[in-house]
């Protein structure tokens, strides 16, 4: 799956669980996630550390090892639910049951979580006592309230946050499903046994249930910087929270991570730490005391207090002046780096802002104040390290390594791919990119059960174009990926704005 990934396929639930096991007692360095899903294991590697060669030498050992059967999860966790879904009546109707009967059924059976997706502690249990095969809403619901719990298809779940959604809500339960500060941040993780309690709730609110949802970004007496005005879309980000797929927690992190370690590299800082990422430009903050900053990315018009000033290099932020990123004329993401990095939220290791989770600060608006930290590694270097040139608008070449499923697609789609010129939509944002071009046809029918996904991979939807999702995107997915841009082309294609053209090759061999 790509540059960096393999996915394992498996004959069925039990097999993955098995196989998850299994991997994760004899997981070896450079792994970076182990994400379990309906049919299939995805192992995500460092490559520098372990090659996807060793990687899949080591699969195959662990997938032979059938007498080698660790010890599962050994929790048992008691769910209180109040049987009071909107959805209760007409699900029990559409299986033949009564209401009651349905809450018996749900509530006698003995569950495991299978795996996480969709939201960060979202898991998919299952259960031996439960073969009902419960079809999804035909229009999901925009609004799922945190605690619903639901069916859908042969899985039952409980919804960490308010979330988008389309499964058939029979309850509610007030447990804190997922706290990103916890020891063990989701209640429901992979193999953790699950029983369902029935109750009657006494108040008639809505639970009380705690949720990762962004964190304001609330004045403090350290703040060194304040937002007069955020632009089209400002959030903090760091190089990301890996190694957290497992609970359905996206990397998240910077687009264009190169801009990002260059622009901490222009003031002494560590490549890691964090800053603003500015998307389309349009931002403006003013400084509580004298900083230094710098701009790397995309490409537009910088003044301190109406003075302008270069990019890729670091400045002078005096106290009280007014730092200005104009709308940019060429590039999406701009990132304002501080000495010392910005100094926010963290949340799983990371300050980085998932706009689709709901982790780490939220996104930046007006009269928002940020400190200022100390993830500084040596002095502001001399000036010209860094060569800086406008990023290209009007046509970009991107590699493509191979995806799981490209056996699902027609000879005449991986044609179309890399013959065509595809256009970036305005459909674009940190979870993914809809491109707009020829229709790519299958040769397989058939929902795909839901399975782990990579930044760069190109989702094929039923309309037969594809999504490259990027690092919000979720962890799980179901359509088939045709292919996956390599590691390399993600800062480019974080650079790319609607209307931009892109042509596929494939990558070149190590």
């Amino acid at each position: 799956m790509g540059d960096r990934a393999i996915l394992v396929q498996t004959e069925s639930l039990d097999d993955v669980l098995a196989l998850h096991g299994r991997l994760e007692a004899s997981r070896p360095a450079g792994v970076i996630d182990l994400v379990p899903a309906a049919r299939t294991v995805l192992v995500r590697v460092d490559p520098a550390v372990l090659s996807l060669e060793a990687a899949r030498a080591w699969v195959v050992r662990a997938g032979a090892d059938a007498a080698s059967t660790p010890a599962r999860d050994t929790r048992v966790v008691d769910l209180e639910v109040t049987y009071d879904g909107a959805d209760l009546d007409d699900t029990a109707a559409l299986l033949g049951m009564t209401p009651d009967g349905l809450v018996r059924r749900h509530s006698s059976a003995a569950w495991t979580v299978a795996f996480t997706g969709f939201a960060p502690g979202f898991g998919y249990l299952v259960s031996p006592d439960w073969n009902v095969d419960v079809p999804r809403l035909e229009a999901p619901r925009t609004r799922v309230p945190r605690g619903a719990v639901g069916l859908a298809a042969g899985f039952t779940g409980a919804y960490p946050r308010e979330t988008p959604g389309g499964w058939r809500l029979i309850g509610t339960t007030d447990a804190v499903l997922f706290d990103p500060v916890a020891e063990r941040p989701a209640l429901l993780a992979p193999g953790t046994r699950v029983r369902f309690r029935a109750v009657v709730r006494r108040d008639p609110s809505p639970p009380s249930v705690r949720s990762p949802d962004l964190a304001r970004n609330e004045t403090t007496d350290a703040a060194a910087l304040r937002v007069l005005e955020p632009g089209l879309l400002a959030t903090v980000q760091d190089l990301g929270r890996p190694g957290s797929a497992a609970l359905g927690v996206a990397p998240s992190g910077a687009l264009d991570r190169g801009a990002l370690r260059l622009a901490n590299r222009l003031l002494g800082n560590a490549e890691g730490a964090a800053a603003i990422e500015v998307t389309m430009g349009g931002f403006r903050a003013v400084a509580a005391g004298d900083l230094w900053f710098a701009v790397t990315g995309a490409w537009g018009s910088i003044t301190v207090d109406g003075a302008t000033v270069d990019p890729f290099e670091a400045h002078l932020w005096p106290a009280d002046a007014e730092l200005a990123l104009d709308w940019f004329d060429h590039g999406t993401r701009a990132y304002l780096a501080v000495r010392g990095g910005i100094d926010a939220l963290r949340a799983l290791g990371s300050r980085s802002t998932d706009v689709m989770a709901g982790l780490g600060p939220d996104r930046l608006r007006t009269g928002d104040a940020l400190a200022v930290g100390a993830d500084t590694v040596g002095e502001i270097p001399a000036a010209g390290v860094a060569p800086w040139g406008a990023p290209h608008d009007d046509e970009i070449v991107v590699e493509l390594a191979p995806g799981p499923r490209a056996d699902w697609f027609a000879a005449s789609a991986h044609a179309l791919l890399f013959e065509s010129i595809w256009t970036v939509t305005n459909d674009t944002d940190r979870i993914g990119m809809r491109l707009d071009g020829p229709e790519l046809a299958r040769v397989r029918d058939g929902e795909l059960p839901s399975e782990g996904m990579v930044a760069g991979a190109l989702q094929v939807p039923p309309s037969g174009r594809p999504t490259i999702l990027l690092a919000d995107c979720p962890v799980t997915g179901g359509y088939p990926v045709i292919a996956v841009a390599t590691d390399a082309s993600l800062d480019l294609l974080a650079q790319t704005r609607p209307g931009t053209r892109i042509r596929f090759r494939h990558a070149r061999s190590a």
